[in-house]
């Protein structure tokens, strides 16, 4: 496999960083990635934000879990 298969543009990386959140990557799309991400030095915060967006969503959708289960043990 030549390296410029495996080079991204930073648009190309950020799709994919976003693709990641909703299917598996490819091997070639996985490497590629994580190339870029050692190469670039912004995509690796952007990253980093969609990560914290993640564990928030993630964190409110507890706490919503379990503010409707004490309500749903509430009712007769």
């Amino acid at each position: 496999m030549k390296f410029t298969l495996l080079r991204r543009s930073c648009k190309e990386a950020a799709a994919l960083l976003v693709a990641r959140e909703d299917r598996a990557l490819s091997l070639p799309d996985t490497m590629a990635l994580r190339l870029h991400l050692m190469a670039c030095k912004a995509c690796p915060q952007f990253e980093n934000q969609i990560l914290t967006m993640r564990q928030a969503m993630a964190r409110w959708r507890q706490t919503s879990d379990e503010s409707g289960n004490k309500r749903d043990s509430n009712r007769p």
